[in-house]
């Protein structure tokens, strides 16, 4: 009998990458709100560092030629700074604070995605450096840096190409470092590793299996779903 613990990574990563390739977010927020409870965040953290590595690589392949070096230069240094801190932070503190914030984050992006109004564009020179220190603070404790990221692309008025593009450069110089920070930290354990494996073919099958649905889903209705469990997700975390 496979073991269920196993068996559920397996199920989330699918998951994972089938709501990546459709709506271009998911592959961190998915499991980081599913895995922690029954796997720990400091197992879960380090794992999904690695899917979500995997998951940009594929995601960037298809959209290298759009990415825009300026656009995205001050943000990769806002990020390279924040995510230290982010990976200290969750060594150091107490695993309920992290998992309450976790479950924060989740919930406050989801209700932004979900009823937000348009934030005006963001001009000023420090506003990426800010915004990239932020992500990267996320991205090191619970590989969530996602949220900022977007709302600073749509602030600014990205195309949708260049959006994608310039997100998943963005996500995947976040998951190298992060995973750079892990290996130092010795957070990179044989169960880490282990359960990399288990996953890797789950979510070589979701991103395959996104792609022939890409053509019959409607985006728009399946990311207000997607939205509406990682609210439900994220309010839970943070009441447990």
């Amino acid at each position: 009998m496979p073991n269920p613990v196993n068996l559920l990574i397996a199920v989330v990563a699918l998951a994972a990458a089938l709501v990546q390739r459709l709506t271009g977010f998911g592959s961190g927020l998915i499991p980081m709100a599913i895995l922690p409870g029954p796997v720990g965040i400091r197992t879960v953290a380090p794992l999904v560092a690695l899917l979500t590595t995997t998951v940009d690589l594929m995601m960037l392949s298809r959209y290298r030629a759009e990415v825009r070096p300026r656009a995205v230069a001050p943000l990769l240094v806002g990020m390279a700074l924040g995510i230290p801190l982010g990976i200290l932070a969750l060594r150091r503190v107490d695993e309920r604070i992290v998992l309450g914030a976790l479950g924060a984050v989740i919930a406050l992006y989801a209700l932004y995605a979900l009823f937000g109004p348009r934030l005006p564009r963001p001009e000023g020179r420090l506003w990426p450096y800010g915004v990239g220190f932020l992500a990267g603070m996320l991205g090191g404790a619970y590989n969530t840096s996602g949220p900022p990221l977007i709302i600073y692309g749509q602030a600014r008025d990205w195309p949708p190409t260049e959006f994608r593009a310039n997100l998943q450069t963005l996500f995947l110089f976040n998951d190298v470092l992060v995973i750079l920070g892990h290996l130092v930290a010795r957070n990179l354990t044989g169960t880490v590793l282990w359960a990399y494996l288990i996953a890797l073919p789950a979510l070589a099958l979701g991103f395959l299996v996104g792609g022939r649905l890409d053509r019959y889903l409607n985006p728009a209705r399946f990311r207000v779903l997607v939205l509406v469990l990682l609210l439900g997700l994220g309010v839970r975390m943070m009441v447990k």
